[in-house]
């Protein structure tokens, strides 16, 4: 799991994206920081390149080429947002909110129900596979 980089006099002391990440399981205390954590867990082994970064004033981002996924977590769910969630197969029907959208789809976790563990790891995968294909390749120098 790799952390981005962050460069400039202010960064060099901000403390790595993966902190407030761990700040945020604990100071949730019940069942949404369990499974913000195991979510997180599924991730890194699904891509054990990704990035976590933290935005948008404390939201958890997963990224390998662009935005993976977010892990927001709400009074009634934990909600994962795939960023190109729309452009995903989705055999095992794991997403259940943002079904309307033309680029998102979320997958809202409630207290007691249990992930498909199998299924997420492929969609992670796949959006991971989505994101290197549409990256942009590096420019040429001319010399």
């Amino acid at each position: 799991m790799k952390t981005a980089k962050k460069t400039g006099a202010k960064d060099a002391n901000a403390a790595s994206p993966s902190k407030p990440i761990d700040g945020r399981i604990k100071e949730l205390g019940d069942w949404r920081g369990e499974m913000l954590g195991r979510i997180r867990g599924l991730i890194r082994e699904a891509d054990p390149d990704v990035v976590e970064e933290w935005k948008w004033r404390g939201v958890p981002v997963w990224e390998h080429d662009g935005i993976i996924c977010t892990g927001e977590t709400y009074k009634d769910v934990v909600k994962m947002t795939f960023a190109k969630g729309a452009a995903l197969e989705d055999p095992s029907g794991l997403f259940n909110s943002s079904l309307d959208g033309n680029v998102r789809r979320a997958i809202d976790i409630r207290e007691g129900e249990k992930i498909n563990e199998k299924a997420l790891k492929a969609l992670i995968r796949a959006a991971v596979g989505l994101n290197a294909a549409k990256k942009k390749p590096a420019k040429k120098r001319s010399a």
